[in-house]
């Protein structure tokens, strides 16, 4: 099991950010079970870097995409303040050794725990945020999820949904979708579904469900009129 850390040089210089209260950093660290916390935890620290965070991905990204339509900027905002993201930077930045846990947390493997490292991000935005303001805090944030605004874990939109907006974008009519085939019997039955743009060839899906073999389609044209990349929303 990780021994807790009591240095703080490491994550400092990871974090890229010199606390004047260092203090608020031990704060961000510490878990409601933490001994001898005098009642203090990240918990406050964290309601307020998740609202630093939403807007300094907010503004980022308006000053990143500024072609971008205000639901994309919605969707990609979404993908990078969800909880997973948070955890994920929490890692990179190896705070699991330096929490304040109480010892039954410590033992059972609670700094590996995906909430309190997705907490404890947020926190340490706030500790941030608190002891220089919004310019530092930005700019960790801005450095910290950089490669999840470059490259998002997940398809941003939905294969029906962005081929939709791809074809009211050059002034089409909203794509088709027809049942070509249903086959095998009415418990496990397999669809196969046609989708058509005005001026495109069709494509084809398939899937267990009508909706399934819609996206399967979709997602076909998208690839194959290369607006989407296999490499960023895989294989049709």
């Amino acid at each position: 099991m990780p021994r807790r850390k009591t240095n703080y040089d490491e994550l400092l210089k990871t974090l890229g950010y010199e606390f004047q209260k260092p203090e608020l950093l031990e704060e961000a660290l510490t878990h409601v079970s933490a001994p001898r916390s005098g009642g203090k935890s990240y918990q406050r620290l964290e309601f307020l870097g998740d609202r630093v965070l939403g807007l300094a991905i907010a503004e980022t990204l308006y000053r990143l995409f500024p072609r971008a339509p205000e639901g994309e900027l919605s969707r990609r905002l979404a993908e990078l303040v969800r909880r997973e993201s948070c955890a994920e930077i929490a890692i990179l930045w190896d705070v699991g050794p330096y929490l304040r846990l109480g010892a039954g947390e410590a033992h059972s493997g609670e700094r590996r725990n995906p909430t309190i490292l997705a907490d404890v991000c947020e926190s340490i935005i706030g500790a941030v945020f608190l002891d220089g303001g919004y310019e530092p805090a930005k700019d960790l944030v801005e450095r910290s999820f950089k490669s999840l605004l470059e490259a998002p874990r997940r398809p941003l939109r939905d294969p029906k949904s962005a081929l939709q907006e791809w074809a009211q974008g050059r002034g089409l009519p909203p794509p088709t979708y027809t049942i070509a085939e249903q086959t095998g019997p009415d418990h496990a039955p397999q669809f196969r579904v046609m989708v058509k743009v005005k001026g495109r060839d069709a494509e084809f899906g398939d899937g267990p469900s009508k909706r399934i073999a819609e996206q399967a389609a979709a997602r076909r044209l998208l690839l194959r009129e290369r607006v989407w990349k296999e490499e960023e929303h895989g294989t049709a």
